[in-house]
């Protein structure tokens, strides 16, 4: 397989095939598949009044902080607590929790909901501290995954990611849905439906767009959707394609990939489709492009060397310092994407015919396989750097899956009966 048929039509003809999804409004469901080395015990009560609000603030957390792979859940029980109440830190101590969380749920009269909570930590006896939300009823699980981000980092010293979104693909009947989801794939919502294929969503930095390319005119263009508004705008139609925009980190610029030469290769265009300019210039195909954190680089999948592998140029353009070959482990790699404190890459590698996913030390140059599928594509980081989402196949059938950069916790994220492709990790919100 070529690598313009490997990287130029993949996402095309794969979309092509997705198999109907069900419920226009289908939930990704989540199967946790392994456990980190260490876990965290913590018990969180049933937070007092919640069982008036639609949503149970409490089991929220406790999913939240299960499927991070981070935590093991010790039973509180089914009786209340409320963030006031005065807690016996040494009997939950001595039940096995190191933390505990107790909180309150209160439906005033304009219909939101006050929600308050306290962290504490029963091995030091004190208080973590807490806060308190006064929200809609429409933002209760936001809310609760806002919880479960506080006990993450007060824990574990890293910001936590349950309070950001997914975006991918769901074909359903004879459209495609761009779908956006809370991280755990529920409160899913259709962003855009087409009878065309749409791949290739990318997050804006400050997560109210999201760039993609859509078929919708017989022919790849890059669009810019505006979440709040669902106002679209196209910023790439150049003759021939039109594929894989990434967004620059002050949101100014996106990167795509151009056949305008014959021969894909890299260009740069402002968020409102001015400006075009050329940055790659080689005889062969330069695509895939994805600037680096600090917005200094862009890396990108060429196959000038022969077979394709990832490369970095200056985000000025190649000629502004030439360009660099990053990975040199296996002889097929493609898909790059940087973590957010731009330490490590994910890519796809292709070995004895699978496709897998890969994360290598920038520093160092060691690249560790992550996954035991054979079909990954589309990375994505997670805000924190912790998480890596990715597209893969289970039982012949698409999916979504995580898996920790450590590589042992994994999640297979899917849809009842149907198939799941292009996802992309949001950042956090403000």
């Amino acid at each position: 397989m070529s690598l313009m048929t490997k990287l130029g039509l993949r996402t095309l003809f794969a979309s092509c095939l997705i198999a109907a999804a069900g419920a226009a409004h289908a939930q990704l469901n989540v199967l946790v598949t392994g456990v980190g080395s260490t876990q965290y015990p913590i018990a969180t009560a049933n937070f007092a009044g919640e069982t008036n609000a639609p949503q149970s603030i409490s089991e929220i957390v406790r999913q939240d902080l299960q499927r991070s792979g981070k935590f093991s859940i010790v039973d509180a029980g089914s009786t209340p607590v409320s963030e006031t109440d005065s807690v016996d830190l040494g009997a939950w101590k001595a039940k096995g929790a190191n933390a505990f969380v107790a909180g309150s749920v209160q439906r005033n009269a304009n219909g939101q909901y006050d929600i308050r909570f306290r962290l504490y930590d029963t091995v030091k006896g004190q208080s973590l501290g807490g806060l308190s939300f006064t929200t809609p009823q429409d933002s209760l699980r936001l809310t609760a995954h806002k919880i479960s981000d506080y006990i993450y980092q007060k824990l574990l010293g890293t910001r936590g990611v349950f309070a950001t979104r997914l975006s991918y693909v769901v074909k359903v009947g004879n459209r495609y849905q761009l779908q956006i989801s809370d991280s755990d794939g529920q409160d899913a919502h259709v962003a855009l439906s087409s009878p065309e294929p749409i791949i290739s969503p990318a997050w804006s930095p400050d997560g109210t767009k999201v760039a993609y390319v859509s078929f919708e005119k017989r022919k790849p263009i890059v669009y810019i959707h505006d979440l709040p508004t669902g106002r679209r705008v196209i910023i790439s139609d150049q003759k021939g394609s039109n594929s894989a925009p990434s967004w620059s980190p002050d949101g100014r610029t996106v990167a795509v990939a151009l056949t305008l030469t014959g021969n894909t290769q890299i260009y740069a265009v402002n968020a409102n489709g001015t400006g075009l300019r050329r940055l790659s210039h080689s005889t062969s195909i330069d695509t895939e492009p994805f600037y680096s954190p600090d917005g200094q680089s862009i890396y990108f999948t060429s196959d000038r060397g022969g077979q394709p592998q990832i490369y970095k140029m200056p985000a000025q353009g190649e000629s502004a310092g030439g360009a660099q070959r990053v990975t040199f482990t296996g002889n097929y790699n493609t898909s790059p994407r940087v973590s957010p404190d731009g330490k490590e890459l994910a890519y796809i590698s292709r070995v004895g015919g699978e496709f897998k996913l890969y994360i290598q030390d920038l520093q160092t140059g060691v690249a560790t396989a992550l996954t035991d599928t054979t079909h990954d594509e589309s990375p994505s980081f997670a805000a924190n750097g912790q998480y890596i989402l990715y597209a893969t196949q289970v039982n012949g059938r698409g999916v979504l899956a995580a898996v920790s950069t450590d590589g042992r916790t994994r999640q297979i994220l899917s849809v009842r009966g149907g198939t799941v492709t292009e996802p992309s990790w949001g950042p956090f919100m403000q």
